[in-house]
């Protein structure tokens, strides 16, 4: 399962990362981000120990959305060292995340 960021956990589990991170920015209303939440919690289980898979429920939490002008979703940013390296907008196949993040490894 993805781990649950949120604007209060956001530096220490995303910037202060050791790990690259993936975080899909999702809303419950949204039919494409219901889509592709499987395919999330399956990289979050399949690269456990080596990245952080989180997603961020744009509803919920505005700072970090506004922070990096999430305007539509999903959006999945990428991160490595604390920095965003790459990111994807909108429902892609599971290959598309996966390699972006394999890129990180």
């Amino acid at each position: 399962m993805a781990l649950e960021i949120t604007d209060a956990n956001f530096e220490q589990e995303v910037l202060k990362s050791s790990k690259p991170v993936a975080l899909d920015f999702w809303a419950t209303w949204c039919g494409p981000c219901r889509a592709i939440a499987p395919v999330i919690d399956e990289l979050a289980k399949e690269y456990a120990d080596s990245a952080v898979v989180g997603k961020l429920d744009v509803d919920a939490n505005d700072q970090v959305p506004a922070r990096y002008g999430i305007r539509n979703i999903p959006t999945v940013l990428f991160f490595k060292n604390g920095e965003l390296v790459d990111k994807h907008v909108g429902a892609a196949p599971k290959s598309t995340y996966e390699e972006k993040l394999k890129s990180l490894l």
